[in-house]
């Protein structure tokens, strides 16, 4: 752990931090900080929040907004809920500046994915803290960020520093089923409280520290398209006592099979190239090669199976598919006439969405399977040669010097598209460095938050926030 530092005067603030900031330069922390403190506030009030259940379906966002517009009540900032659906909710606040630039939005989800208790070793959704971490669902995905963000925001106001650009906190529901009832909800209903946003920060990038300790600030441009598939199989239905030669459920067994056996094709985008040729500065002479030439590299074998055994490498170079939802009877001794399956596909960008879904009708090869579409939009991409793209390349410079900055692409994908649909320059990037074991808790089970990332995310995610204030 970093050295702690102690409190000599306003201890009756009982604030996170301060800021000194010395023109020209940035931020700089005082020498008193109390890291302590920080450690404490972000997690206490990181483990307060994941007991308020948002598991998406039903949702209950509205649970959630309360809870924020409560935390920000208690610091002074107002706050707005907004209610899409009865239970679904939008929490909405903004801290004014002098409107010399265009607004920030801090923007985060308040749903989470189920969690199966059984297979936790903690409550997930109890917020227990134990060995320097904070458990729960929605510890990294998007809980975690939420607090870094508010607490950011939280240490500009009790620092008193005059703002040019207004900073809004934006918390959405629904993100985790796609959004429609929660940011793009809010981006059709009420446009007008973001039409001065020039800039947008959310979840999908940060810190990436690698399993051999390297960190990379990875800095989510564009995303992978979602295209939720949905099968449907029919077939006679009858007694389980009395077997029948072809049945919806053996028809949709088979075609999933057939599915999951086919390879779809390697493809390297040109923002993938240049996310590995950022990373190659990082790796050993032989390796840093491949990654320089991607496409040319993975038509080597023994390269090519080491490459996509890792499946945050793998997601970035083919469109991907997953088989998530699996129905038939709900009866042992009933052979049902109808079976259902859902995949989580995902598309790279200029992927046909068209083409896609009948190509896997044909790996299928079953008329009696019928596939239908449940969700697919189309990735938007934002420049990376911007203000807040530098802004995070100095604030790197300055805690990082020898970590790459990288424009990367997401595998899965975030609320993003609908404010870069709106041309807001929207970048995956939490601020939070998160160690790779922990990433592959994501939407699995234990998954936790580092105390001392929370720690660091607040900071840094500070600094940037007086980088583009300058």
């Amino acid at each position: 752990m970093a050295q702690q530092w102690r409190w000599s005067k306003r201890e009756v603030c009982a604030s996170l931090f301060f800021f000194v900031v010395f023109v020209g330069i940035g931020p700089l922390w005082s020498a008193e900080t109390d890291w302590q403190k920080i450690e404490h506030e972000a997690g206490d009030l990181l483990s307060r929040y994941l007991q308020v259940d948002t598991t998406n379906p039903p949702g209950n966002e509205i649970a959630a907004a309360r809870f924020w517009q409560e935390v920000l009540a208690k610091e002074g900032i107002e706050s707005q809920v907004f209610e899409s659906q009865p239970g679904r909710g939008v929490i909405y606040a903004r801290l004014k500046g002098s409107g010399e630039k265009k607004a920030l939005i801090l923007l985060h989800h308040l749903d989470v994915v189920p969690a199966a208790k059984a297979d936790w070793e903690v409550d997930p959704f109890a917020g227990v803290i134990k060995d320097g971490y904070v458990y729960g669902r929605g510890a990294i995905d998007c809980k975690g960020i939420a607090v870094a963000q508010f607490l950011a925001l939280a240490a500009l106001k009790r620092a008193g520093v005059s703002l040019k650009r207004d900073i809004i906190l934006l918390g959405t529901a629904d993100e985790e089923a796609g959004g429609q009832h929660g940011a793009g909800w809010f981006i059709e209903q009420h446009a007008e409280f973001i039409a001065d946003a020039e800039f947008l920060l959310t979840e999908g990038g940060g810190i990436r520290v690698h399993d051999d300790g390297r960190r990379s600030y990875d800095v989510d441009i564009a995303e992978k398209a979602p295209c939720w598939i949905q099968l449907e199989a029919s077939g006679p239905a009858g007694h389980g006592s009395r077997p029948l030669p072809e049945t919806a459920v053996t028809r949709l067994v088979r075609a999933l099979e057939r599915i999951v056996r086919y390879e779809t094709a390697i493809k390297v985008t040109p923002a993938v190239q240049a996310y590995f040729a950022a990373l190659a500065a990082g790796e050993t002479p032989e390796r840093a090669a491949r990654f320089r030439s991607l496409e040319k590299s993975l038509a080597n074998p023994a390269f090519r199976k080491e490459f996509l055994a890792n499946p945050s490498f793998n997601a970035l170079v083919r469109n991907t598919i997953s088989p998530t939802v699996l129905e038939g009877s709900n009866k042992t001794n009933v052979i049902p006439s109808h079976a259902r399956a859902q995949l989580d596909c995902r598309l790279l960008p200029g992927e046909d969405p068209k083409k896609f879904v009948t190509l896997l009708e044909q790996v299928a090869n079953d008329p009696n399977v019928k596939f239908s579409v449940l969700m697919n939009f189309s990735p938007i991409a934002s420049e990376a040669d911007t203000q807040l793209f530098r802004a995070i390349r100095a604030v790197a410079e300055r805690h990082d010097p020898q970590a790459p900055v990288v424009p990367a692409v997401l595998g899965g994908f975030t609320d993003s598209h609908y404010f870069r649909g709106k041309g807001i320059v929207s970048y995956g990037f939490s601020g939070l460095p998160i160690a790779e074991e922990d990433w592959r808790r994501v939407h699995g089970v234990n998954e936790r938050l580092a105390l001392a990332s929370l720690r660091e995310g607040i900071q840094i995610l500070s600094d940037l926030l007086l980088e583009l204030n300058k």
